[in-house]
C-alpha cells in the first residue's frame, strides 16, 4: 500500500515544485514591469525630456524671463487694446491722403521743350512782309517761325525781338509777352505759341513694369493706372507689387491691389514724379502644433493673425494648447509702452512675444485686427497632455511586449 501511495506522493511533489517556480517567474516579470513604471514615472515628473517636443511649452516660455539672458525680452499677452493699438501704428497711408489729385490749370514750359510760334499782323503797315492778292488790296498774313527748342537759359529767339525767356510761363503768357514786345513794331500783332514737343511735363516708370519709360502728361491729366499701363502693365502677380510715387521732396508705398480696388488712390500725376513698381516678397514662418509648419508668403497689402492661422490650417486638434499662440517679432521701440526696461538690439528693436489666448472666444475679434509683419514667427505650443499621453503609450507599449513573453 505504502509502496503505490509513494508514486503518486512523488509526482505531486515534482508538480507543486514546476507550479512554484512558475509562480516565481511571473513576480519576476510583474517586479520588473513595476520598476520599469516607477523609473518612467521619475522620468516624466523630474520633467526630463525623454520624449520630443515642437517647442517650449506655454510655461516655458512665461518662465523665461526668469534667465538673465532673456532680461529684457517683452512678452505682452494680446487683448483688443494691444491689437488696436498695434493695428493703429500699422496703419496704411492712402496717396489721396497725401498727394493732391488733381489736373493743373496751367501748363509751363521748361527747358528742354520744343515750341513754334506764329504771327498775324494786320495791314497795311507789316513789319513781317505784306501780301496782295488780285484785287490789290492788303491782306493779313501769317508768318510762323522754325521749330525751336528752349535753352538751358529758358530763352527763345523771336526776330526783331531777340532773346524772350519763356521757362516757367504758360503758351498764353508767352503769347502776351510777344504782343508786348512787338509793341510799336508790327501792327496789331496776333500771337499764337504752340507746344510740339514735350520734354519737361514727364513722369518717369521704373521697376517692375514691362518697359521703363519716360511717359508725357498731357492736359487730360493721366492717373498711376494711366501710365503704368503706358509702361505695359507689371510683370509680376498684382498682389504682390507694390507702388511708390515720389514728387518733390515726398515719398510714399502703396499696394498696386489697394491703387485697384478703391479709385481714389489712383491719383493724378504731376510733372516730374516718379513711379516705382517694386516687388517686396513677405512672409511669416509658422511653426509647432499648428495644422502645417511652412514659411508662408502673403499679400503686399499685409495679413492679419485671423488670416495667417487660416492659411497655416489653423491648430493641430490633437496636440495643440489653444492658449498658446505667441508671436515672436522684432518690434518697433515705440510701438507700445513696455511693462520693464526693453531689450534692444543692434538695429534699434524690440524682441517681444506676443501671447494670444484663442480659448477665449473674445479672441477671435482679436486676431482679425491683430496686425501681421514681415519675418514674424507663429508658434503654436503642445498642450501639457500631450506629453503624459506620449508617456502611456509607450507604458502599454512595453507591457504588451513584456506580458507577451511571460509563458
Amino acid at each position: 500500500m505504502n509502496q503505490s501511495l509513494n508514486p503518486q506522493i512523488r509526482k505531486r511533489q515534482s508538480k507543486m515544485k514546476k507550479l512554484s517556480k512558475l509562480r516565481s517567474n511571473k513576480l519576476f516579470c510583474l517586479h520588473k514591469i513595476a520598476r520599469y513604471c516607477v523609473f518612467s514615472s521619475i522620468v516624466i515628473l523630474s520633467g526630463c525630456a525623454f520624449f520630443g517636443s515642437s517647442g517650449p511649452s506655454v510655461s516655458e516660455v512665461e518662465n523665461m524671463l526668469d534667465d538673465p539672458h532673456n532680461a529684457g525680452i517683452q512678452i505682452v499677452k494680446v487683448d483688443d487694446a494691444v491689437a488696436n493699438k498695434l493695428k493703429a501704428r500699422n496703419k496704411t497711408i492712402l496717396f489721396s491722403e497725401t498727394f493732391v489729385s488733381a489736373v493743373k490749370e496751367k501748363y509751363v514750359i521748361g527747358a528742354g521743350d520744343k515750341i513754334e510760334v506764329s504771327i498775324w499782323e494786320a495791314p497795311p503797315a507789316m513789319l513781317f512782309g505784306m501780301d496782295t492778292r488780285s484785287s490789290g488790296f492788303p491782306i493779313s498774313q501769317k508768318i510762323t517761325f522754325p521749330e525751336q527748342m528752349v535753352g538751358a537759359n529758358g530763352n527763345i529767339t523771336i526776330p526783331f525781338m531777340g532773346e524772350l525767356s519763356v521757362a516757367d510761363l504758360t503758351p498764353r503768357q508767352i503769347e502776351r509777352a510777344i504782343v508786348e514786345s512787338l509793341k510799336n513794331k508790327a501792327n496789331n500783332p496776333q500771337i499764337m505759341v504752340r507746344v510740339s514737343q514735350n520734354n519737361t511735363a514727364n513722369v518717369t516708370v521704373i521697376g517692375e513694369v514691362t518697359k521703363s519709360a519716360r511717359i508725357p502728361l498731357t492736359p487730360r491729366g493721366e492717373t498711376l493706372l494711366d501710365v503704368l499701363a503706358s509702361a505695359g502693365g507689371v510683370r509680376q502677380q498684382v498682389k504682390e507689387i507694390t507702388l511708390q510715387l515720389t514728387r518733390g521732396n515726398q515719398t510714399q508705398s502703396l499696394a498696386l491691389e489697394t491703387i485697384i480696388n478703391d479709385p481714389k488712390q489712383n491719383v493724378i500725376l504731376h510733372p516730374g514724379d516718379i513711379i516705382t513698381a517694386k516687388i517686396q516678397p513677405l512672409s511669416i514662418t509658422i511653426l509647432g502644433a499648428a495644422g502645417k509648419n511652412q514659411e508662408l508668403g502673403y499679400e503686399a497689402k499685409g495679413i492679419t493673425l485671423a488670416q495667417a492661422m487660416s492659411r497655416a490650417g489653423g491648430l493641430n486638434d490633437d496636440v495643440s494648447d489653444a492658449r498658446a499662440v505667441f508671436i515672436f517679432r522684432f518690434e518697433e521701440r515705440e510701438a507700445l509702452n513696455w511693462e520693464m526696461p526693453p531689450k534692444i538690439t543692434q538695429e534699434g528693436k524690440v524682441p517681444v512675444i506676443y501671447q494670444v489666448d484663442m480659448d477665449n472666444p473674445s479672441s477671435f475679434f482679436v486676431a482679425q485686427n491683430f496686425p501681421m509683419s514681415d519675418k514674424d514667427v507663429l508658434y503654436v505650443s503642445n498642450a501639457s497632455s500631450v506629453q503624459f499621453q506620449k508617456f502611456m503609450n509607450l507604458l502599454f507599449q512595453s507591457i504588451f511586449i513584456v506580458t507577451a513573453v511571460v509563458p
